[in-house]
C-alpha cells in the first residue's frame, strides 16, 4: 500500500520502519526532519506538512502525543483533512480521546473522508518488534480493507467497534497498567522492607496470581535497573490516565481509585519527571517507604 505516516518518534518510527519492510511505500512527515532520517534513508518520501502526506496514498496514519495535537493536524491549516478526497482513509494511531476522535470523525464524513482509530498497546519494545496490540474502532469494512498494513506494525490485532471504540479500550488498558504499576511499587516496597529479597519476592509475583507484564517485562528493563530513559513517558502515562478519569467524568462513572492513580501522576509531573520513563512513578513511593527497588 502507498501510505502516509505523521509523527516518527519513539513509536512512530519503529511502526514505520516495519511498514517500509513489509513492502508499503511510505509519504512521512514530523515536525523534526532529522527524525525521519532512517525512513528516508530507506527509501520513504518526505512531505512538508500534514497535507502533502494524502495524495497518492491509500491511507494516512498519525502517530502523536496529545489529542490537541491531533485535531491540529488533523484539521488545522495544512492538515490531513484539507489534502483529502472523498474516499480517503486516515487512521489515529495515537491515545486519543474517544470524544476528540468522534469530533474528527463528524468533520471528515463531511467531506466524504473516512476515520478510523487506532491506538496501539506495547511500548517502544513492541513497536520496534512488529508485536504491538492495535485496537481499531471505525466502519468494519474499511478496517479489513487496511487490515495488511496494521498487521505490519501489530500481532494481536482486533477490530473493537464503531468510531472511538479503540481509543476506549485502550485507556481502559493504560489505566489498569499505570494503576497496576503505583499498587506494585507498594506492594514491593511493603515485601521488601519486611524482610524478603526484591529478586525473590517480584519471581513470586511474577509466577502466582499478581502475575502481570508490569513485574515481568516493564519493571526488569526499567525500575528495577534504575533506568528511567523511555521508554513510555510519565507525561504519557500521566494524559492516558486523565483521559480515563475524564472519560469517567463524561459518562458519570465512579473513579475513587483512579481518580488517586491520577493523583500520583500529577505529583511526578510536579517533581519534573514527565519526560523519564513511566516507571519513575514508582521513585515516589520508594521515597516514602525508604526503600529502593533495584536488581543489579
Amino acid at each position: 500500500m502507498n501510505i502516509g505516516f505523521i509523527g516518527v518518534g519513539n513509536m512512530g518510527n519503529p511502526m514505520a520502519t516495519n511498514l517500509i519492510k513489509a513492502g508499503h511505500k511510505l509519504t512521512v512527515h514530523d515536525l523534526r526532519r532529522e527524525a525521519a532520517t532512517n525512513l528516508l534513508e530507506m527509501g520513504a518520501n518526505w512531505a512538508n506538512n500534514p497535507k502533502e502526506t494524502v495524495p497518492g496514498n491509500e491511507v494516512v496514519f498519525t502517530s502523536l502525543t496529545l489529542p490537541r495535537v491531533v485535531e491540529a493536524v488533523a484539521l488545522g491549516e495544512n492538515g490531513i483533512l484539507e489534502g483529502c478526497k472523498r474516499g480517503s482513509i486516515y487512521v489515529d494511531l495515537s491515545t486519543n480521546s474517544p470524544t476528540t476522535i468522534r469530533r474528527i470523525h463528524e468533520q471528515f464524513a463531511k467531506k466524504g473522508v473516512i476515520v478510523l482509530d487506532a491506538p496501539v498497546s506495547g511500548g517502544v519494545y513492541g513497536a520496534a518488534a512488529g508485536t504491538l496490540a492495535v485496537m481499531v474502532g471505525g466502519d468494519e469494512k474499511v478496517y479489513q480493507r487496511i487490515k495488511p498494513a496494521l498487521d505490519a506494525i501489530g500481532r494481536h490485532v482486533v477490530y473493537c467497534g464503531p468510531i472511538g471504540s479503540g481509543m476506549v479500550c485502550k485507556i481502559c488498558n493504560n489505566l489498569v497498567s499505570m494503576g497496576t504499576g503505583v499498587l506494585l511499587a507498594e506492594a514491593l516496597t511493603l515485601g521488601v522492607k519486611a524482610g524478603v529479597d526484591l529478586g525473590t519476592l517480584a519471581d513470586v509475583i511474577a509466577n502466582s496470581s499478581g502475575g502481570c507484564k508490569r513485574i515481568t517485562e516493564k519493571f526488569p528493563r526499567f525500575l528495577f535497573k534504575g533506568n528511567f530513559e523511555p521508554g513510555f513517558a510519565t507525561a504519557l502515562a500521566a494524559k492516558d490516565v486523565r483521559l480515563a478519569t475524564d472519560l469517567g467524568r463524561e459518562y458519570g462513572i465512579p473513579m475513587e481509585v483512579s481518580n488517586l492513580i491520577d493523583q500520583r501522576h500529577v505529583e511526578a509531573l510536579h517533581r519534573g519527571w514527565g519526560d523519564l520513563d513511566s516507571d519513575a512513578v514508582a521513585q515516589i513511593q520508594e521515597e516514602k517507604a525508604g526503600v529502593q527497588l533495584r536488581l543489579v
